[in-house]
């Protein structure tokens, strides 16, 4: 090895030798113990930090292809959601900056939360601080300044000790399974289970704690929409959570805003409406607000109120995929508003005005999936929108993108299954595949509203080609699936035997 690279590895050691006055064996023997000195410092440090509770030890499951629009709408919550517990968003926003890279920008989060802690939790200071002393903790190591490191970890393992945990760098404590929970839930979907968890568990230590309650609704109204789509809204788990929310926090019109549209699922859309009013007359959170006011007016069929409420939220968050996905279900609804009209038939002026809608929803769904690339329901209502403008190939490769995905929830799996049927059943011309389709959904037992529209659907195109006389056998072997899923067991049962006995009459050695 030459002097002058030596020279360069040694100095950056930041030694307290010089290179002057040293012979080659003497600067190696020093680089050797400098360099297995900071190498043992470095493990005895990351073992600490291994041990600490704040994001970069929770198991956040955030996707590369994710981060552009996590970081948007981290972002958009620092500004636009009034809430007194922003620092739990300030130390989430430093740990995406520092999975991006932006280690500066990380600590100036980091010391955006401090502040916000030292303003609202005087009386609790260092109980509060944990996380963020943790994320502190976690950033100066990847930035190499581990004394820096040390110094936040020695603040954690005091408190560790004057609170008596048994444990030098963490603690049981419900502040940190909320703030847990609050970072699983921004994180998105297949978060949301262990995000519960969380907040369950710091309901367990303190029932009525107003913030704890909010978390944990939120939590259940997401876990009713599992990635956009109902999930079984008969079977709700999240009406008494948002009420029991508004009840401790009755200011608070972004949970009031989801009560009205879970009460609009239930078929109670005058209690919802009332509540959605209180929400609008608000000054609080109102970008988010306008969000799912536009949500709960699209379901109504006011899509031209639903529209303006949408372009209001836009103006404040242009970056929205969320948002951006609404105007083109919008656009969407539309459209099919303009085409029963028109008995399905429109023509001249009508055609054109439908042609533009569909335009202007693929515009908006291609505008979604260019801002959130994961967006699994975002695929399917773009290729929807192809099959309708006769873009067949394009729906085709669209629908191919999100089924290859890897899709855990078994809900969207069912929906994905049921939407892609149908443009086979009625844009593929391909009966056969449709079937396939369908059951690989009714394959997925959980219970949703996308296994019902599966076998709703499932049961007419068998009826219809039972009735044309297009492979009997299967047909009524599937209409007996069909009622045995039902639990109509006596029809099940006899559309069996009729397959059997067809397949008898076609194969006399059967």
């Amino acid at each position: 090895m030459e002097n002058g690279i030596l020279k360069e590895r040694f100095d950056s050691l930041d030694c307290e030798f010089h290179f002057s006055g040293l012979n080659a064996p003497k600067i190696i023997e020093a680089i050797v113990i400098c360099f297995y000195s900071e190498e043992s410092a470095r493990k005895h440090i990351k073992d600490s930090l291994l041990q600490l509770r704040c994001h970069f030890t929770w198991k956040l499951l955030i996707e590369d292809s994710e981060m552009p629009d996590l970081e948007n709408r981290v972002l958009d919550e620092v500004e636009f959601l009034d809430t007194k517990y922003k620092m739990v968003t300030h130390n989430l926003l430093a740990y995406v900056k520092n999975l991006n890279g932006q280690n500066e920008e990380a600590l100036e989060n980091l010391k955006k939360a401090e502040d916000l802690i030292q303003k609202e939790y005087a009386d609790h200071l260092d109980m509060r601080s944990l996380v963020t002393w943790g994320n502190y903790a976690w950033v100066y190591y990847y930035m190499g300044r581990l004394a820096e490191a040390q110094t936040y970890l020695d603040k954690v393992e005091k408190t560790c000790k004057k609170f008596s945990s048994p444990f030098c760098y963490r603690m049981e404590d419900p502040w940190m399974d909320n703030e847990e929970g609050w970072a699983l839930l921004k994180c998105g979907g297949r978060n949301y289970g262990q995000a519960k968890a969380c907040f369950e568990k710091a309901l367990e230590v303190d029932p009525d704690n107003p913030e704890f309650n909010v978390g944990y609704a939120i939590t259940t109204y997401r876990l009713d929409y599992s990635y956009g789509t109902p999930c079984n809204i008969k079977n709700t788990i999240s009406l008494q959570p948002l009420m029991q929310a508004i009840r401790l926090n009755p200011e608070n019109a972004y949970i009031k805003v989801l009560l009205a549209l879970k009460l609009q699922d239930l078929g109670q859309d005058a209690e919802g409406e009332k509540h959605l009013e209180e929400a609008l007359s608000s000054h609080s959170s109102q970008t988010y607000v306008l969000r799912y006011a536009a949500k709960f007016y699209r379901r109504k069929g006011c899509l031209d109120k639903a529209l303006q409420l949408l372009n209001m939220a836009l103006q404040a968050t242009p970056t929205s995929a969320f948002l951006h996905r609404q105007v083109g279900l919008c656009y969407k609804a539309q459209m099919i508003q303009l085409k029963i009209a028109k008995n399905m038939q429109p023509r001249g002026q009508d055609r054109e005005t439908l042609d533009r809608l569909v335009q202007l929803a693929i515009d908006k769904f291609e505008k979604t999936l260019a801002l959130k690339p994961t967006f699994e329901m975002a695929y399917v209502d773009l290729a929807e929108m192809y099959a309708e403008a006769g873009h067949h190939r394009k729906a085709e490769d669209t629908f191919q993108k999100v089924l290859h995905m890897k899709v855990t929830d078994n809900h969207l799996q069912q929906e994905i299954h049921f939407r892609y049927g149908r443009f086979q059943e009625f844009h593929g011309k391909s009966e056969d595949r449709a079937i396939t389709h369908y059951l690989k959904g009714l394959k997925l037992e959980t219970m949703s509203l996308a296994r019902e529209k599966i076998l709703s659907a499932l049961e007419k195109l068998a009826k219809r080609r039972f009735y044309r006389n297009v492979h009997v056998v299967e047909s009524a072997s599937l209409l007996g699936l069909i009622h045995k899923l039902k639990g109509e067991v006596t029809e099940a049962l006899l559309y069996y035997e009729m397959a059997l006995r067809m397949a008898a009459d076609l194969n006399p050695l059967f």
